[in-house]
């Protein structure tokens, strides 16, 4: 598969974009509205709805609705700018492919790496979730979790050896019970709030609000993975808008009626447990509703893995095809193909990261900041990106402006989670260096 742009190596580049359309991907793939609607659903509404709203009351209180709004409102020209770059250069590079279109082969080296091996990072926290659920709903013994959570990470792994066909498929069908789970889950709760339960509003302060903040970055992070994807899409350009326009819809309702109603019913005090949401539903529905949020968190994990494993394995393709990966990994990245080798590479990487974080008992927090931490960054280098290379003064551009100033403050919130993030840069000009001293 040919490179969109020529091949250079420069650690900055000094040439003007250009706002045309790239040549690459002409052949589109046959996911339509529906199925694209259900990733954008699934990678985005997702584990965060399982653990969230807890840690979101634990950062900041009844306050962490503020934070729920915030996050939200930011979001919408985010996933704006996503939808419209994706639509214009449908490509399995997805942000590393903006990046290298406005910046260069090394700066788009450094956003593979960070989407690839940091937000690589999201991959235990899902697995764990899911363990964490099923075996609170089943009354197993913890030590399922890891097990439990590893099948998980296994099982998406083969589902999406059989294409984006097969797995869109099933996407479909697991983001509808999602959503179902969600509606359920709120109407169950809602009788049970209580007006005083939201006082005091900030008990943490504008410190624990930045907290919340940085914490809910998860949620409604995910939209970058579907730019992964595009280049699978019938009219990419149109179905990558409108799914987008749903999918934040679908999300932002959600997010914002379970926080309402996670801090109504628990107050400032939060959920105890590791599993929130089976307490939630357990205030009105004993006994019954835990081993149906269990159930149901089951579909909810397999679906945030189904669609993530396919971004990450687009993305390793695309990184093989420009030679920031060896090019053995490029098989299989064009659209309708089914890149099996990127997929071994990213079973690695998942089992990887998900049996260190098991095998050493590490904390569950700490990777959701060291992969919302290189999410960021990731946004910020797209969001450069599309000021350069969307047409000056449209809605997409002044939406990528905004986008620019957002994600430049959360960079600053997230600077004690930015060390895996500064490594992964560090390795790609490192690359470009011992390239360029080969060739001198």
């Amino acid at each position: 598969m040919r490179s969109i742009v020529p091949e250079k190596d420069e650690i900055v580049t000094t040439t003007t974009t250009t706002t045309a359309e790239a040549p690459a991907s002409q052949a589109h793939g046959r996911i339509g509205l529906p199925t694209a609607s259900a990733l954008y659903v699934a990678a985005v509404l997702g584990t965060g709805i399982l653990v969230l709203p807890g840690l979101g009351v634990d950062a900041a209180g009844p306050a962490s609705i503020l934070a729920v709004v915030i996050v939200l409102a930011l979001s919408i020209p985010l996933a704006g700018t996503f939808a419209a770059l994706a639509g214009r250069y449908p490509d399995g590079g997805g942000v590393a492919t903006f990046v290298r279109l406005a910046l260069g082969d090394t700066a788009a080296r450094a956003t593979g790496y960070l989407f690839l091996f940091g937000v690589g990072f999201g991959a235990p926290v899902v697995a764990a979730l899911g363990g964490e659920y099923v075996t609170s709903a089943f009354g197993l013994d913890r030590g399922w979790v890891a097990p439990i959570g590893l099948g998980f990470l296994a099982l998406s792994l083969v589902l999406n050896l059989f294409g984006l066909r097969v797995s869109g498929g099933v996407q479909l069908g697991l983001s509808a019970l999602l959503v179902t789970v969600v509606i359920g889950v709120i109407s169950s709760a809602a009788p049970a709030v209580r007006p005083d339960n939201f006082e005091p509003f900030m008990p943490h302060g504008w410190a624990g609000v930045g907290l919340a903040v940085s914490l809910f970055v998860w949620a409604f992070a995910g939209g970058e993975a579907i730019t992964h994807v595009a280049h699978e899409f019938r009219n990419p350009r149109r179905t990558i808008i409108w799914a987008t326009v749903i999918g934040i819809s679908v999300v932002g309702a959600a997010y914002l009626a379970l926080q309402v109603v996670t801090v109504g019913v628990f107050g400032a005090a939060g959920s105890q447990s590791e599993a929130p949401l089976i307490d939630l539903v357990a205030v009105n529905w004993p006994g019954f509703g835990p081993a149906v949020v269990g159930g149901i968190a089951t579909v909810i994990v397999l679906g945030v893995l189904n669609a993530y494993v396919p971004a990450f394995a687009n993305l390793t393709a695309s990184l093989g095809r420009d030679r920031h990966l060896p090019r053995w990994f490029a098989k299989g990245g064009e659209a309708g193909a089914v890149p099996r080798r990127a997929i071994a590479l990213v079973a690695v990487l998942n089992l990887g990261y998900a049996s260190v974080f098991f095998v050493f008992g590490l904390e569950l927090e700490t990777f959701i900041l060291i992969h919302t931490a290189s999410m960021v960054s990731l946004y910020f280098a797209g969001m450069v990106a599309a000021v350069r290379l969307l047409e000056r003064g449209t809605v997409g551009w002044w939406m990528a402006v905004v986008s620019l100033v957002f994600t430049g403050a959360l960079l600053v919130l997230a600077w004690q989670n930015l060390l895996v993030p500064a490594m992964l840069v560090v390795v790609a000009v490192v690359v470009t260096l011992i390239r360029r001293a080969r060739r001198g």
